[in-house]
């Protein structure tokens, strides 16, 4: 008589190997969910801070301090977002590990029931042979299973590797301990007593979240007040408002940090602005490449993205007047009176010098009267 305990094992061996892909409450996922949810807390705490410090004083030690918690700000909004889509990128692995012992189930109950029904003949040759056919048949298919979920896997491996990139400023640590302590235990978490099975990706989401203790660190200056002497608005355009309600469009600066702009409108113009870098100045020019001067830069910008700015600088703190140091996004212009400058997020802007180029946000600009920070697309 043929073991048909024998035939069934590896169908139990596979099914064993899958765990149940149940993370449960408090599970990998949730505690990412949680850190992103307190960073988000981080960030709110820190724009009130922001806010606080320019109305209470000015100068370059406070533009100083400005522009590195703006830059704190932008890896507060980088990590939660992070830890958001990391969370999604595990859940949807369980969900692939439960289908596959789902069906594995369904394939070892199948086998069981050709069993049953084969029973009457299993003395005779032909009987033993359908029995065989039929494990042999009921093994490909697990096999199968087993395919399909290592190939659906390492999608997700290369989802978690695509998150791995670091934010462009220090700061964190804490937060970053804290998303690698929710990593450590994933693999177990989803595979049970198939840790290969998962193993890519728990290991992928451990180096993703360590990686982002190597981050750069930054410092610059920024901060004043307007003519009218209320403090005038600085920060880092991590797109936070926007960020926080999913309406922003996200935009890689030069220097690697993500941010967000409120609108399309806002992008364009950024990335605009950012692909002149290198023209020489020319007063009055407005040929990206050729020549341009800083007024020029932004009407051309924003024309790109189709809206329309004066030409003269002082005359372009159109839209929302007065963003405040909280506040201030990618797009945002910082207006004198004889000079205009971008904001790109990050703690940075760009502006037409000699040539084109990128530096800190700053509310000073060669004794001119600053009249704010504007937005055009509000």
């Amino acid at each position: 008589m043929i073991d048909l305990s024998g035939l069934i094992q590896p169908l139990y061996t596979l099914l064993s190997s899958f765990g149940t892909g149940v993370l449960g409450s408090g599970g990998a996922s949730d505690g990412l969910r949680t850190t992103s949810t307190n960073l988000e807390s981080i960030h709110e705490l820190g724009r009130s801070g922001i806010n606080a410090l320019n109305t209470a004083w000015d100068g370059k030690a406070v533009d100083a301090a400005t522009s590195k918690a703006l830059r704190v700000q932008t890896s507060s909004a980088t990590l939660s977002d992070r830890g958001t889509e990391m969370a999604a990128v595990v859940d949807q692995a369980a969900a692939y590990v439960q289908t596959g012992q789902k069906d594995l189930d369904a394939i070892v109950a199948s086998f069981a029931t050709e069993v049953s029904k084969l029973s009457p003949t299993l003395g005779t040759p032909a009987g033993l042979m359908a029995v065989v056919s039929s494990a042999i048949d009921h093994i490909g298919q697990g096999l199968g299973v087993v395919g399909r979920v290592q190939d659906e896997l390492s999608t997700q491996t290369a989802a978690m590797t695509s998150l791995t990139p670091a934010p462009s400023s220090t700061s964190l640590a804490g937060a970053n301990s804290a998303l690698s302590t929710v990593s450590s235990g994933l693999s177990s978490t989803l595979s049970g007593t198939g840790t290969s099975m998962l193993g890519a990706l728990g290991s992928t989401l451990s180096s993703a979240l360590s990686s982002t203790s190597s981050s750069k660190s930054g410092t610059s200056k920024n901060s004043t007040k307007n003519s009218t002497g209320n403090t005038s608005s600085l920060k880092n355009g991590t797109g936070s408002s926007a960020g926080s309600s999913g309406t922003g469009v996200k935009i890689t600066l030069p220097d690697g940090s993500v941010v967000e702009a409120p609108n399309k409108e806002a992008a364009t113009a950024v990335r605009s602005a950012i692909s002149a870098v290198g023209t020489p100045y020319v007063w009055g020019g407005n040929t990206p490449g050729s020549g341009i001067d800083c007024s020029g830069l932004t009407k051309y910008a924003y024309g790109e993205a189709g809206v329309e700015l004066p030409r003269l600088a002082q005359e372009q703190g159109v839209g929302h007047p007065q963003v405040s140091p909280g506040d201030l996004m990618p797009g945002d212009l910082a207006v004198w009176d004889g000079h205009v400058a971008m904001v790109i997020g990050n703690g940075q802007l760009v502006e037409a010098g000699d040539p084109v180029s990128i530096s800190s946000i700053r509310t000073e600009n060669s004794g001119m009267e600053f009249y704010g920070f504007y937005r055009p697309t509000s």
